[in-house]
C-alpha cells in the first residue's frame, strides 16, 4: 500500500513539473527570425544596456519582452566591446 502511494506521488509531481514547463514556454517571449516577424504584428521596440555577454543581453531583452506581453522578439542590433547594448523589436 505504501509503495502505491509513493508511485502516485511521483506521478503527480511529474505531471505538475511537466505542466509548469509547458506553461512557462507558452508565456515566454520566443525569439523569431525575419521571416516569422513578417507574419506577426509589431508591438514595440525595447533596449537593454550593460550586459557582459551576448547570452546576458539576450536574457535581458527576453525578460523585457515578456514584461511587455510580447509573444516574440527579434534582436535588431548589438553594440559594445566590454559591455554590450542591444535593441529588439517586439511582436504579438
Amino acid at each position: 500500500m505504501k509503495s502505491l502511494n509513493i508511485i502516485r506521488t511521483i506521478l503527480v509531481v511529474t505531471a505538475l513539473v511537466t505542466a509548469l514547463i509547458t506553461a512557462n514556454s507558452a508565456i515566454s517571449a520566443q525569439p523569431v527570425n525575419r521571416m516569422q516577424a513578417a507574419t506577426l504584428e509589431k508591438t514595440g521596440v525595447i533596449s537593454a544596456r550593460g550586459a557582459y555577454s551576448l547570452s546576458e543581453l539576450e536574457n535581458k531583452l527576453k525578460m523585457q519582452a515578456m514584461d511587455a506581453g510580447a509573444t516574440g522578439h527579434l534582436i535588431t542590433g548589438v553594440t559594445g566591446n566590454n559591455l554590450l547594448n542591444g535593441t529588439a523589436t517586439l511582436y504579438r
